[in-house]
């Protein structure tokens, strides 16, 4: 295996790619992950986290959907929009550091 930060930030970057493609939050990372993760050393434990964050993202988001309709869900919404943005820039970051990634709030699918 060989150590290749610039792989881990581009996925961790990867993620912002939701607002461009729908759910290319999930597939992107998902694809980099699923192709690179036996060839990049720490890609598997930073992809893991990764989609148990964008899967949780997703759970939430669902969750707040209905709730629009009393005004709780809007909030939610945009909480979920800020925390989005903010992790994977902040992990991509720590990434290039040889840091592991913070996602909190995330639901542990991917062990």
């Amino acid at each position: 295996m060989k150590q290749d930060n610039q792989t881990i930030v581009l996925m961790h970057l990867s993620q912002l790619a939701t607002f461009v493609i729908a759910f290319g939050s999930i597939l992107i990372p998902l694809i980099i992950w699923f192709t690179q993760k036996d060839k990049v050393k720490d890609l598997d434990a930073h992809g893991k986290m990764i989609l148990n964050f964008q899967f949780s993202m997703l759970i939430y988001s669902f969750i707040c959907i209905p709730l629009v309709f009393i005004g709780i869900g809007v909030l939610g919404l945009i909480v979920i929009l800020i925390l989005s943005i903010v992790y994977p820039i902040k992990n991509a970051i720590r990434a290039s550091n040889e840091q592991l990634p913070v996602y909190p709030y995330s639901i542990t699918l991917l062990k």
